[in-house]
């Protein structure tokens, strides 16, 4: 995280989150470094449907493909990119070994990362199948793939 927090930095660029299934895990690893004030705008933990949709996300994604879904990961880091103007949104949304009676839809094992870059207007994704039983250890494998697909994206 730390060489994420550097790049963005030297390029002064910004960074925001929306999280669901991350409960903010993302944001708070994100501040848990020195200097991250001059690059995390803003983050929102939305865990329902109802604040995904006050934050801007399209109500007909989450009809249409669900919350538990790659669209609507991608809708939610691109509406965090806007509100903030930021130069890149994360999203997450999916299940940690868990079950959601107010959305049935979708693996109980399978979280949705999306990283909207602003300039280029691209979405950058990646499909995570948790493996712990451990809620925590799941956050941190999530984190983990974060910093793992921004690198390959952006830092190369």
């Amino acid at each position: 995280m730390q060489e994420i927090i550097k790049f963005l930095t030297e390029r002064n660029e910004t960074i925001s989150t929306m999280e669901s299934a991350t409960g903010g895990y993302i944001a708070s690893s994100i501040t848990n470094i020195s200097g991250s004030s001059l690059v995390l705008k803003f983050s929102a933990v939305t865990y329902s449907n109802e604040y995904k949709i006050k934050m801007g996300v399209d109500s007909s994604i989450i009809t249409k493909y669900s919350v538990y879904s790659m669209e609507c990961a991608k809708d939610m880091s691109l509406k965090i990119s806007e509100y903030a103007n930021a130069s890149y949104g994360v999203g997450v949304t999916g299940k940690i070994n868990d079950y959601d009676p107010n959305n049935l839809v979708g693996d109980n094992s399978t979280v949705f990362l999306s990283i909207y870059e602003a300039k280029s207007k691209k979405y950058y994704t990646k499909i995570i199948k948790v493996k712990n039983q451990s809620r925590e250890l799941n956050k941190e494998l999530i984190k983990d793939e974060f910093v793992s697909l921004f690198k390959k994206s952006f830092m190369n």
